[in-house]
């Protein structure tokens, strides 16, 4: 697997607009609660405090989609990570607003967090319309890229899911051409139907109805960590 140094800043900037007073409170009050422990190994005993299903989101926007999943599944533990902290409020506000209790925010670089996960640890794992990089000098930045996906796979149980939804031409062609080189995971689409409909249990975020808004396609992958190791001839 690729040194995390080489696959490391997958993002751009990580402040938006100024806060207003309420979410700076949000920022002050809830997030201490509910943030990643910044040391140590995490698993679902020291996020949630018992052993449960853990689920990890890469980049989870303003947290519609972290939120409805988290609120789904009451039984499961859920971990966002989100370098952008106008992000961060808004998946604050959601956890407020819903009660969620089984929700921890990172604020920073997600593959970060998911080194200090223990290996067949993660349950799902959901990367949504993450930064394309359209640039071909910037085609390494990308989070679908062997070293981010060897990782991934590492963390993720045999059997479970890693879910992929992009709106962008360029970012679904790579992402196809990456993910058909690897054997440890299984695309589950039959038909073209199979990801260009989403899922009754993929909650809309509003990236999403602004893309189709705009008249964007949007594409929707599924795949299942099959147990089988990458082929070693996979570059980064």
């Amino acid at each position: 697997m690729d040194e995390p140094q080489k696959f490391r800043r997958l993002y751009g900037r990580a402040k938006g607009h100024k806060l207003r007073m309420g979410q700076a409170a949000l920022v002050d009050d809830l997030l201490p609660r509910v943030a990643v422990p910044e040391t140590g190994a995490l698993t679902a005993e020291s996020l949630f405090g018992n052993d449960r299903p853990l689920e990890l989101e890469i980049g989870f926007g303003a947290g519609e989609h972290l939120a409805g999943q988290a609120a789904a599944r009451s039984d499961h533990g859920f971990i966002g990570c989100e370098p952008f902290l106008n992000g961060v409020v808004g998946a604050l506000v959601h956890i407020r607003d819903g009660g969620l209790g089984n929700v921890r925010l990172h604020m920073g670089d997600a593959l970060d967090v998911i080194e200090r996960l223990p290996d067949a640890s993660l349950s799902r794992v959901y990367l949504l319309h993450p930064d394309p990089w359209r640039k071909a000098r910037h085609a390494k930045r990308r989070m679908i890229n062997h070293g981010p996906l060897d990782l991934i796979a590492a963390k993720l149980k045999p059997g479970c899911e890693f879910r992929l939804g992009t709106d962008d031409p360029t970012y679904c062609r790579w992402s196809m051409m990456v993910m058909n080189q690897r054997r440890d995971f299984e695309w589950q689409a039959q038909t073209a139907s199979d990801f260009l409909t989403r899922p009754d249990d993929w909650p809309e975020t509003r990236y999403e109805r602004k893309a189709r808004r705009q008249g964007h396609e949007v594409w929707y992958f599924r795949y299942v960590r099959s147990g089988v190791a990458a082929a070693p001839s996979v570059g980064s």
